[in-house]
């Protein structure tokens, strides 16, 4: 596993998972594997997790603590489906404001019907557009947040730096994602499972194993917690941290606007 895993942030502009592909290119095809697997999302993120990404997201939450009062505004990006969002909606009893920000039109989809389902549509905008190139003003949110997302990002440091613009002074930005496995034994089997099994499983579930196939390269191939606690502290966050999650299979990270 560590031999395919990158320690900084070189390479991720042109990996397609282990696949080096043009400048420009990654986008549209990880765009692809957004619109295929959008209707099993959060099925995906169980095979990939053994369902352990619904602590993870709930940890996220509780770290970020959401005020429960009126006015308070955080942009949730690459969640299009909104399971992050309603989380800290439920969080702030209500109160808390989530805009939703993603690059893929059919992952937006299913969280609008699920914002509608629950009857949150007053608490929740749903906006199509790029992490690289936020269409939002300087300094309008409270928190930013970011799970399983930012190592489909192609400029993680350009994404860092929108998301350090929008907050406001004082604000949070929190990333939860997949990362290092840090115990040797656990290592060995996380690996045999994410490349034996995982791909397997999607062709029989979802009908489709090459997305599967590609997330978990993509796992590899995104910087270790160490490195992508630099690159944070590089756009000019302070007090940046991270949690591990099951011995570094996921990783919490933690930077502020001060």
């Amino acid at each position: 596993m560590s031999e395919q895993r990158i320690t900084a942030a070189g390479g991720m502009e042109t990996s397609y998972g282990f696949k080096d592909v043009g400048a420009g290119e990654k986008q549209t095809l990880v765009n692809d594997v957004f619109h295929r697997v959008a209707g099993r999302y959060d099925l995906m993120n169980d095979l990939m997790s053994g369902g352990l990404h619904r602590l993870w997201k709930d940890a996220l939450v509780s770290w970020l603590n959401p005020p429960k009062r009126p006015g308070w505004k955080v942009l949730d990006v690459a969640g299009g489906t909104g399971d992050i969002a309603f989380r800290i909606i439920d969080a702030s009893h209500g109160n808390a404001h989530a805009t939703v920000l993603d690059i893929n039109g059919s992952m937006l989809a299913v969280g609008r019907e699920r914002a509608t389902k629950r009857g949150l549509e007053a608490n929740t905008d749903f906006v199509e557009a790029n992490a690289e190139e936020l269409p939002f003003a300087d300094e309008t949110f409270d928190a930013y947040t970011i799970a399983f997302g930012i190592r489909n990002v192609p400029r993680i440091e350009v994404a860092l730096s929108e998301a350090f613009r929008v907050l406001k002074p004082g604000g949070r930005f929190l990333c939860l994602e997949f990362s290092e496995v840090e115990m040797p034994l656990l290592d060995r089997i996380y690996e045999a499972w994410s490349f034996s099994a995982i791909p397997r499983i999607g062709q029989v579930v979802a009908g489709d194993g090459e997305p599967y196939a590609y997330l978990v390269e993509s796992i590899r191939k995104f910087p270790n917690q160490e490195n992508f606690a630099s690159m944070i502290s590089r756009a000019s966050f302070d007090r940046v941290t991270w949690r591990n999650y099951s011995g570094g299979i996921a990783a919490l990270h933690s930077g502020w606007k001060l």
